[in-house]
């Protein structure tokens, strides 16, 4: 299994659009919301000039079921 990059809020953000989620809500708050159409969610932080952590990186991904490497290969693309 490939090791997680370290990425910013943003960039996971853009690469959950390509998987076809989009932003729920986000109101006051330093967590963003996002939904797909089967119903999968995940809370995304977001904390400005900060890395989000492998492990809490690791976490949003097997919440919505995206498998690591399927994960790397969005990114690149």
């Amino acid at each position: 299994m490939p090791k997680l990059p370290i990425i910013k809020a943003k960039q996971l953000i853009k690469t959950l659009k390509k998987f076809g989620f989009f932003e729920h809500r986000q109101k006051g708050t330093s967590h963003l919301i996002m939904a797909h159409s089967d119903n999968r969610r995940a809370s995304i932080p977001i904390h400005h000039g900060k890395d989000i952590p492998s492990g809490t990186l690791k976490g949003i991904l097997k919440g919505l079921e995206i498998s690591t490497e399927e994960f790397i290969a969005f990114l690149k693309k």
